[in-house]
């Protein structure tokens, strides 16, 4: 596989070059803290650009028009929540239960000049603040199955809403179960870095 860098990433996304610098930022902040925090898979590191820059940034074009308020559960090392922050969504919450990683977040946003709220809480325990933050979009990545992931971003969303989920190649089986416990109306879409892996684009979310 070719070396996929910031400026492939750059070529891929269209970014400009300030947005660049700033995810650069981030890049940098990320390496510094890996060897104290395993924030990402450490073979994933190499290919981070690929792997978790631009695995964040394809999710840009699947939100609603106008979007305003997202909310990014078990941000982990800000994938894909702070990404998009970075990429011009104007108010990203990022909901993180490890304080270590917490920290890391405030670093890596504070460096990428990225403008967002971090709630150190257990995603169980977002009910707390979902009734004060209308979401627009609910993000998640590499978290959960997909009825829980439901479960957690509707007080966000209500049935107004959109939640985006990458999901691997047993979505299928994911959807199939999900429809016991919710109704829904979902959209699929192809993984740009990943040819097994699906978007899924999941709106109208009410339970059973």
């Amino acid at each position: 596989m070719s070396l996929f860098d910031a400026a492939a990433f750059q070529a891929e996304t269209g970014v400009s070059r300030e947005t660049l610098d700033r995810l650069a930022a981030y890049e940098a902040t990320l390496r510094k803290w890996q060897p104290k925090i395993n924030l990402v898979g450490p073979s994933t590191l190499p290919d981070a650009w690929r792997r978790h820059f631009l695995d964040s940034a394809q999710l840009l074009p699947l939100l609603p028009d106008g979007v305003r308020v997202l909310v990014d559960l078990g941000s982990g090392a800000g994938f894909p929540g702070l990404v998009l922050a970075i990429m011009g969504v104007p108010e990203v919450h990022l909901v993180e239960s490890d304080s270590r990683k917490c920290a890391f977040l405030r670093e890596a946003a504070r460096a990428a000049g990225a403008s967002v709220t971090v709630h150190n809480k257990r995603i169980e325990a977002v009910a707390s603040i979902a009734t004060a933050i209308a979401a627009d979009v609910v993000t998640a990545r590499a978290l959960a199955p997909l009825n829980d992931l439901l479960g957690w971003a509707h007080p966000f969303i209500q049935d107004r809403g959109v939640a985006l989920f990458p999901k691997g190649q047993n979505v299928a089986d994911e959807l199939t179960d999900t429809t016991k416990y919710w109704k829904m109306r979902t959209e699929r879409f192809d993984s740009r870095t990943d040819p097994t892996g699906t978007i899924l684009r999941v709106s109208g979310i009410a339970r059973v």
